[in-house]
């Protein structure tokens, strides 16, 4: 396949605008941003990376408000929420060549099969971040730890090993995953009961999570569960793996997990894909999940409740 010059960021919240302007800062290919709020900002001042591992500017950043102005690229990186996935039909057409590869940094379970089913003729690729971020002010990012990103293939092409590299050279820990469907599951283990225990408990952070003996049991139950969800689908996690997700959560301190973000600012939270799915999957295989049931009943009647 052709080498992989022009790349494309559809989403540009904190991590599409993190991860595209480390690769337009290192990885020797032009990166385009799909941009709405911070549209202007950026276009005035460039990208500015507030990092743990050194701060720099992205300026200029090729900002831009549709995708037909950014054109036919070779690799597509989706950062949208996953509760835009109705836009990016429309979206992601006048970005596509024959061989345009199509990577998803979303969250949960479904996403890349989302994209098979639109864009069947091209790669999909699936990238999970392992990050502490957020959103400043406009065209600001915070980047306050981690930053590893796992990505695999959904219908081996060998893509993955062309698209892995981008991210190496960009000076990110980028690692090829022989099991996308494991390193997915996996994913869950934080993102399960962590962003959904930041809202549920009444919005709070984690070190608030993790100083509550209570919800630390809470946090293990839902983990122990995501692990017997996913053997039921043949990924074998070792419970080592999920003490090794508290321990690092520790180490975080007081960090304010994506999904409260998005609560507290009123905008949509990514309910079923990290929810919402994994629980209905699980029943498929006849696996209760009693304490993700009760989990996804309250971040249902909370997001409920926050619109009414």
């Amino acid at each position: 396949m052709a080498e992989i010059k022009t790349i494309a960021i559809v989403g540009s919240g904190a991590v599409g605008a993190y991860y595209g302007a480390r690769l337009a800062m290192g990885a020797g290919a032009t990166v385009s941003f799909l941009m709405r709020r911070d549209l202007k900002a950026v276009r005035e001042a460039g990208l500015r990376i507030k990092s743990v591992d050194g701060d720099f500017d992205l300026n200029p950043t090729l900002a831009f408000p549709t995708t037909e102005e950014i054109g036919p690229v070779d690799l597509v990186i989706i950062a949208l929420k996953a509760t835009s996935n109705n836009a990016i039909p429309e979206l992601l057409p006048p970005l596509l060549k024959a061989k345009t590869r199509i990577l998803t940094l979303q969250n949960g379970l479904g996403n890349e099969e989302f994209l098979s089913a639109h864009f069947p003729r091209h790669p999909i690729l699936g990238g999970l971040c392992f990050v502490c971020i957020n959103r400043g002010e406009p065209g600001v990012i915070h980047h306050l730890a981690h930053g590893r990103v796992e990505m695999g293939e959904l219908n081996g092409t060998g893509s993955v090993e062309e698209v892995q590299p981008l991210f190496t050279r960009a000076g990110l820990d980028a690692r090829l995953l022989p099991n996308l469907g494991l390193a997915r599951w996996r994913k869950l283990i934080w993102n399960i009961p962590f962003n959904g225990l930041s809202i549920a408990e009444g919005c709070i952070d984690t070190k608030q999570i993790l100083a509550n003996p209570k919800r630390v049991d809470r946090v293990r139950a839902l983990m122990n569960e995501v692990i017997a969800a996913a053997a039921a689908f043949d990924y074998e996690i070792d419970p080592s793996f999920a003490e090794g997700n508290i321990t690092g959560t520790a180490e975080m301190g007081a960090y304010r997990p994506s999904s409260l973000i998005d609560f507290e600012a009123g905008q949509s939270v990514e309910v079923e894909p990290i929810w919402g799915e994994p629980l209905r999957r699980a029943k498929e295989k006849g696996i209760e999940m009693p304490e993700l049931t009760c989990l996804y009943q309250q971040i249902c009647a909370a997001v409920e409740s926050r619109s009414s």
